[in-house]
C-alpha cells in the first residue's frame, strides 16, 4: 500500500469532501490584504458583516443573511500572514497571505466538509460545499479585488 492510498483510504473512511481552496494575487502590499481579511470593516466590505475581532480564541459572529447568524471562533492568528477560525459546527476557514514581488498571494482554504453531515441550517454539506465552491470561485474577480485595489 502506497501512502498516496492510505490517505485515500482515510477519506473514504471518514468520508470527507474535499477542501476548497483558492489562490489569487493582489496587486497590493500584504498590510493592505491584510486590512481586508484581518478586520471586521475589511470582511464586511467583501464578504459578509461580522463582530469579527483579530484576537486568538475571540468568538464572532457572521451575520449570513437569510441564513441567520453563524457563530466563529479565531483559532489561528499570524500577522500579516495568517488567519484562521471555526464558522459554525463543522467548518474552518483560513486565509494565507504572501509577499510577493510587491504583490499578496492570497489564498483561502475552507475545510471541515463531511458528505454525511448537514449544516446547522440542514443542508447536507454535499450540496452547501457545491454552492461554496461556486461562491468563492468568484473571488478572483468579485468584491475582495476591488475591495483591496480601493484601499489607501
Amino acid at each position: 500500500m502506497t501512502p498516496f492510498s492510505v490517505i485515500i483510504s482515510l477519506e473514504v473512511l471518514f468520508m470527507t469532501l474535499p477542501n476548497i481552496e483558492y489562490t489569487i494575487v493582489l496587486n497590493a502590499p500584504i498590510d493592505k490584504v491584510w486590512k481586508a481579511v484581518a478586520t471586521s470593516e475589511g470582511i464586511a466590505a467583501w464578504w459578509m458583516d461580522n463582530t469579527f475581532e483579530p484576537i486568538l480564541g475571540k468568538e464572532f459572529v457572521l451575520h449570513a443573511g437569510p441564513y441567520g447568524d453563524s457563530p466563529c471562533k479565531v483559532t489561528e492568528l499570524d500577522p500579516p500572514y495568517k488567519v484562521g477560525f471555526d464558522w459554525g459546527k463543522d467548518w474552518h476557514l483560513t486565509f494565507e497571505l504572501k509577499e510577493v514581488d510587491g504583490k499578496t498571494e492570497f489564498t483561502l482554504i475552507h475545510s471541515g466538509w463531511d458528505e454525511n453531515k448537514v449544516t446547522e441550517f440542514n443542508q447536507p454539506h454535499t450540496v452547501i460545499r457545491g454552492i461554496m465552491d461556486q461562491g468563492w470561485a468568484k473571488i478572483k474577480e468579485g468584491k475582495l479585488v476591488s475591495y483591496v485595489e480601493s484601499l489607501k
